[in-house]
């Protein structure tokens, strides 16, 4: 097999098992549904880990719907629409749950398809569980599908007033 259909395959097979391509594609239900999503990007809110009844509010992701490993991966176009997009949704996450702070993450690591996290630092939130250490805090506010569901409604609207 020639090496460009090699890597067409190996593309196509990723795409396939790929669990973010899966959501993208609808196979996979996304609590609050797609809070946005144009030709290059599709953004969500954290869904909930199985075995688990809640998550973090606040945790949006930003996705390539281009099967693409990591930030180093992604075209000029799809870089500058992730940078213009994390402005708005840090924006509009910011407003609807009056956070102190948006941290943007990179993750990637456990699915091999890149996807930002923009989390917020909800106020109130002690010191010692500031960054990567926000969704430890006991008080941390967590929210069910319906509680999830309507902080997405509220971003959506927030991002559609910030044109």
């Amino acid at each position: 097999m020639a090496e460009g259909s090699r890597q067409l395959a190996e593309t196509a097979e990723q795409k396939a098992d790929c669990y973010i391509c899966r959501k993208h594609r609808g196979d996979v239900e996304v609590p609050g549904g797609v809070i946005y999503e144009d030709d290059l990007l599709y953004a969500s809110h954290a869904q909930i880990r199985e075995g688990e009844t809640k998550a973090f509010l606040g945790t949006v992701f930003i996705e390539p719907k281009r099967h693409a490993d990591g930030i180093e991966d992604l075209t000029e176009e799809e870089a500058a629409a992730v940078g213009r997009l994390a402005r708005r949704l840090s924006r509009a996450l910011k407003t609807v749950t009056m956070a102190d702070s948006i941290y943007a993450f990179r993750f990637g690591h456990h699915v091999p398809h890149l996807h930002l996290a923009l989390v917020a630092r909800h106020p109130g939130t002690p010191r010692e569980y500031w960054g990567t250490k926000v969704d430890e805090w006991p008080e941390a506010p967590y929210g069910n599908a319906e509680e999830i569901t309507r902080l997405c409604d509220r971003i959506r609207l927030a991002l559609d007033s910030s044109h």
